[in-house]
């Protein structure tokens, strides 16, 4: 499509866009209604936004239209708004966009060849399409970011490690552990070990209630890790329950781990020393 007519058609839909604005908002009945929450809730202007679309459709600006597209994912996903919505939208802002292409032409009394159509709905489909790829990697992008730094998040709560010395730091672990939780109570504590240099850590499972087969296994590995790096590891608040499940499975924290009954005693056995 040659300039000449990029520009006819620009002028064309800003000469009419009110006549586009009404047309656009009768093809999306359901956008229709949350228009005005939109705005509200994500500052996001639907209708203005909609002709920037139709002119980064119409126009050779590429770079612009990506750099809108993923703007309009991100704003979208920030603020939690239905996909559903997006996409009758811009299927509608299509639609009226064909539909005021065909009325210029009747207008004009322009009779393009065939070639000249299909070259037009190559590059009107195209550029919509490339709006609603770039729109839906970014969206998808900004959700997949948010879960991973609030999986970080939860992941960080679920290991408290906690400097009580320079040399002494506590684990205290609280409620079910599983096989995906004691692999990042591996990683975070042999990380932290190193980070911190730490000479003892103590983690007390007095907030365990009880532990599987695998866990308990993969436990012992964690001490054995702890202990490759030079770090005692010391264990508080073994409960019954856990105590009779670990014997019945032949193992044992002889020379892997000291126990004691409460944290406080370790507490009091660890930082005695280091504040006489």
């Amino acid at each position: 499509m040659g300039l000449t007519m990029e520009k006819q058609y620009a002028e064309y839909f800003s000469n009419n866009s009110n006549d586009f604005q009404e047309k656009l908002l009768s093809e999306a009945g359901n956008v229709r209604e949350k228009i005005e929450e939109i705005l509200l809730v994500g500052n996001i202007d639907l209708l203005n936004n909609a002709h920037k679309l139709v002119m980064y459709s119409i126009g050779e600006q590429n770079v612009s239209l990506n750099e809108f597209a993923r703007m309009e994912g991100v704003s979208w996903a920030k603020h939690n708004l239905t996909l559903a919505f997006k996409l009758e939208w811009v299927q509608a802002i299509r639609r009226t966009v064909w539909y005021f292409l065909e009325r210029f032409d009747v207008d004009s009394e322009n009779k393009p060849s065939h070639e000249n159509f299909f070259e037009l709905e190559r590059q009107v489909n195209d550029r919509i399409d490339q709006f609603l790829n770039g729109f839906f990697l970014s969206y998808s992008k900004f959700k997949d970011d948010l879960i991973k730094s609030q999986q970080a998040m939860v992941e960080d709560l679920s290991v408290p490690i906690i400097p009580i010395s320079p040399k002494v730091c506590v684990l205290p672990l609280i409620g079910k552990i599983d096989l995906f939780r004691s692999n990042t109570i591996e990683e975070k504590a042999l990380m932290e070990i190193a980070r911190l240099r730490i000479q003892t850590l103590v983690m007390d499972l007095s907030g365990i209630a009880q532990m599987e087969t695998e866990v308990i296994h993969h436990m012992m590995r964690t001490i054995d890790g702890a202990n490759m790096m030079g770090c005692e590891c010391v264990i508080t608040g073994l409960r019954p329950e856990i105590v009779r499940t670990i014997t019945k499975l032949g193992l044992t924290f002889e020379n892997k781990a000291e126990t004691k009954a409460t944290l406080q005693q370790a507490l009091e056995d660890y930082l005695t020393p280091t504040v006489s």
